[in-house]
């Protein structure tokens, strides 16, 4: 009985339940691809953490390298992992230079880039108002950070952002840590929050410059201005947050390449 217990015990578990897939209808590799992303908004894998092979992805799921190649192609496509050379798959970091090639949408006339020196002028809790609300998927009245940002390119000022952040997101923030942390923003949601911007959408649309922004870029009231209403989203079609960037367009242009551009990642 003993012998055939530990008999039954191993078939058992040779034959260990596979992972239940979500997204019927879709094709194999995009399911795959959903339950991968799954695995990284649940914070599982910690930063520098690589992924599992592509080999143990296929035996977890029992399907094809073919088919996992494909999935995580699609996620490398979209900048959400990284493959390196003899290392392994990894979740993407955001590097100051991913920050530009991948979200900064400011450049020079002439076509160049640059990361912008950003000076905070207010970091505040407040209550989201309505439109917060509405965009960050949160109750009105939900505390939030609100955040006003002067960034300077080629020694001037060029853009302002007032940025909302829903608070829960980002537990323990302060202007101390914010204002002195050594990476982009959108690096420190992720590397101590865990909130890994994969999207954003952009609204843009004209303004003239009010006196309170005229007196922070040094130029008249009235001056032209490109502004842009931005929400950021992870996983899950989840917003993170809340932009609204002024742009003196004088020296600096918004340029969104659809299809790709060159890259320096």
């Amino acid at each position: 009985m003993k012998k055939a217990s530990r008999k039954t015990a191993h078939r058992r578990g040779h034959h260990k339940a596979v992972p239940a897939l979500g997204g019927v209808g879709l094709p194999l590799y995009k399911r795959i691809k959903l339950e991968v992303t799954r695995t990284l908004s649940s914070g599982a894998l910690g930063a520098g953490e690589p992924l599992p092979t592509e080999k143990q992805l296929a035996a977890r799921y029992r399907v094809s390298i073919g088919t996992i190649r494909r999935a995580m192609d699609d996620l490398v496509a979209e900048h959400v992992v990284v493959r390196q050379q003899g290392r392994g798959t990894f979740l993407a970091m955001f590097s100051p230079e991913r920050m530009l090639n991948r979200f900064w949408p400011v450049f020079r006339k002439d076509g160049g880039r640059e990361v912008p020196i950003v000076q905070t002028l207010s970091f505040l809790a407040e209550r989201a108002d309505a439109g917060t609300a509405r965009a960050l998927a949160l109750a009105r009245g939900d505390p939030t950070y609100h955040i006003v940002n002067l960034m300077l390119m080629g020694g001037n000022p060029v853009l302002v952002d007032d940025v909302r952040l829903p608070k829960v997101l980002y537990p323990g923030l302060t202007e101390q840590n914010f204002v002195s942390r050594e990476m982009t923003m959108y690096g420190l949601y992720q590397t101590r929050y865990g909130v890994n911007v994969i999207r954003t959408v952009d609204r843009l649309h004209g303004v003239a410059a009010d006196q309170e922004t005229a007196r922070r870029f040094g130029i008249a009231i009235g001056t032209p201005l490109l502004a842009f209403i931005r929400i950021a989203y992870t996983f899950g079609d989840k917003p993170v947050e809340l932009r609204r960037t002024l742009v003196y367009t004088e020296a600096y242009e918004y340029r969104n390449a659809i299809g790709g551009e060159h890259r320096t990642e």
